[in-house]
């Protein structure tokens, strides 16, 4: 798990702290304004352009990465070791992470036909959750 020392010259202020603590343990992931909303819960004097500033200088230094669901909102994560894919329903937002073994293989043949060194995959397959599913009959 990524953790937040120093901020390249960057001061590590509490609302830094507290913003990137939030990301870091939340249970999806977050847009800006959800963000905003459980920040505000403990920091009250935070404002939503500091919640937009530190996102981007959390991405600029490589500490979060920004996700593009189906929806028009940027959600952001902490950028994990582990290579994750995402499943995305196309009714209710519900953003479901997955591991596959078959994005090696698949990074390891592109690689050997194409002659990219390639460094990362990003999986994202949208659909309908169960729920939906039922609700949509």
């Amino acid at each position: 798990m990524v953790e937040m020392q120093e901020l390249s010259g960057q001061r590590v202020t509490s609302q830094r702290r507290l913003l990137f603590d939030l990301l870091r343990h939340s249970e999806g992931h977050l847009d800006a304004d959800e963000l905003y909303r459980l920040a505000k819960e403990r920091e009250p004097r935070i404002s939503l352009s500091t919640v937009y500033r530190a996102l981007s200088l959390f991405k600029e230094l490589g500490l979060v990465e920004e996700r593009h669901f189906a929806d028009e909102h940027h959600h952001y994560e902490v950028k994990r070791k582990r290579e994750h894919h995402h499943l995305v329903c196309l009714g209710c937002g519900k953003v479901v992470e997955f591991q596959s073994p078959l994005t090696k293989r698949i990074k390891e043949h592109m690689s050997r036909q194409s002659g990219f060194e390639i460094l990362n995959a990003s999986v994202s397959l949208e659909g309908y959750c169960e729920r939906c599913r039922q609700e949509r009959g």
